[in-house]
């Protein structure tokens, strides 16, 4: 197609309705364009309004320069080095503005690494120049909201029709550009039950090693986009059918290979089918949760060996969780704030033995508690032999005060009785 001309479709033929479009973001172009210059709804928004789904964000492109859109929205801050970007905040929340952006050239503005890599990407060019440089086809679609229009350059709207994703240039060049965009490829893919197109798909496997380059805090961010999406146990098994997991993920590859019974790959399952339901339903989740799940078999793998080695049962398990996220961390980061999270969901899961009253009533109002508990939930349902405690502290939930003081008095007598029975036969035995 002409690279410089785009299709054009009006209201008539695209159905968007305004009542689909956020506010705010209305509100931005509209000013944007009564200053001059030229400004549109573009990428995942419009490709979801096209396909009758919510949009999460409702990204702008513009032709003003970042510092040009500071001027005329006295809450815009300026973000990024590497892509310089102007953000519009409403209070805690915040609309993105990206200035157009021109095909990569080295020089002021844009560099390369000896990968190929993008490094510098703040090369500011025309309208038809952004759509060229974007990544597929169907992310490559602008909306004008104030003359109802959609300009698409690529072929976007073509392959929308027919479900699959494409990248827009030379394949192979724009993985390395941006390795990243293999893992999006799949994310797509997995979202819009769309197939990924020729040479789009078939170069992933072969070019996955080129994420080993990127920043681990970079992948940590892509990594919950994926497995946040709401098709998360989709992306998974993408992730793992096209080896991107063995450069993201390499202890749960791992753990994977060496699951004899199945039962980790089921916890994986249920843990990811059960944060795609969440979503579904306008649930929080909680990217500590994901990490405890992912890394949970090697946690107690080193934890068994240490304690092997003479450690008590609590150090074995903390010297084993301070192994696993320091290995974890070299591929893909996970901040402070998650990882401390994901060591108390750990830690907690040998306390669920407990029955003595003080200590389960400490352990219930545990701020950790419920997130510790619904993991134990998802371990018995993949097999592991906790079921009893699973179903004890679902019982204990369930009951009133008193009850539960039962439930622990009872429990506590009879385990005193157990543990006094052998000694009280020794000792008649020796008096004998």
């Amino acid at each position: 197609m002409n690279p410089e001309k785009a299709i054009t479709i009006s209201a008539a033929a695209h159905g968007i309705r305004s009542e689909q479009i956020c506010p705010r973001a209305l509100g931005i172009i509209k000013k944007l364009q009564h200053a001059g210059f030229e400004a549109y709804l573009v990428g995942g928004c419009v490709r979801d309004l096209l396909l009758d789904h919510t949009p999460k964000d409702f990204d702008i492109a513009t032709s003003a320069h970042p510092e040009q859109v500071r001027k005329l929205f006295p809450s815009c801050r300026l973000i990024g080095r590497r892509f310089r970007l102007a953000h519009v905040h409403f209070g805690r929340d915040y609309l993105e503005v990206a200035t157009f952006r021109a095909p990569h050239q080295d020089g002021k503005g844009g560099q390369v690494n000896a990968q190929g890599r993008i490094t510098h990407d703040n090369v500011y060019g025309t309208l038809v120049e952004d759509a060229w440089r974007r990544d597929f086809t169907i992310n490559a679609l602008y909306y004008d909201p104030l003359h109802d229009e959609i300009k698409d350059f690529v072929g976007g709207l073509a392959d929308l029709a027919k479900r699959q994703i494409c990248m827009i240039g030379d394949v192979e060049q724009r993985y390395r550009e941006d390795p990243v965009r293999m893992m999006r490829a799949l994310r797509f893919s997995a979202k819009l039950d769309c197939a990924i197109d020729g040479e789009t798909e078939s170069l992933i496997l072969p070019m996955a090693a080129l994420l080993n380059d990127v920043a681990p805090a970079r992948l940590f961010d892509e990594m919950l986009k994926l497995l946040h999406s709401g098709y998360g146990w989709q992306s998974f098994q993408y992730l793992d059918e096209y080896q991107l997991l063995d450069h993201l993920l390499p202890l749960t590859t791992d753990s994977l290979e060496q699951d004899p019974d199945g039962r980790f790959q089921r916890l994986l399952e249920l843990a990811l089918q059960n944060t795609d339901r969440r979503l579904a339903q306008g649930k929080s989740v909680m990217p500590p949760f994901l990490y405890a799940v992912l890394l949970w078999d090697k946690v107690q793998h080193y934890s068994a060996e240490a304690q092997q080695d003479g450690y008590p049962e609590m150090q074995a398990l903390q010297l084993a969780a301070t192994e696993v996220l320091r290995q974890q961390v070299k591929h893909t980061a996970i901040p402070r704030r998650f990882s401390n999270i994901t060591r108390d969901i750990w830690s907690l899961q040998k306390r669920f033995s407990t029955r003595e009253l003080k200590r389960v009533t400490a352990l219930f109002e545990n701020i950790r508690f419920r997130a510790a508990y619904d993991f134990l939930c998802l371990r018995a349902e993949a097999g592991e032999p906790v079921a009893e405690d699973a179903e004890w502290w679902t019982t204990f939930q369930d009951v009133d005060p008193e009850q539960r003081a039962a439930m622990c008095s009872k429990t506590s007598k009879r385990r005193r009785r157990k543990k006094r029975g052998p000694h009280k036969n020794s000792s008649q035995s020796n008096v004998g």
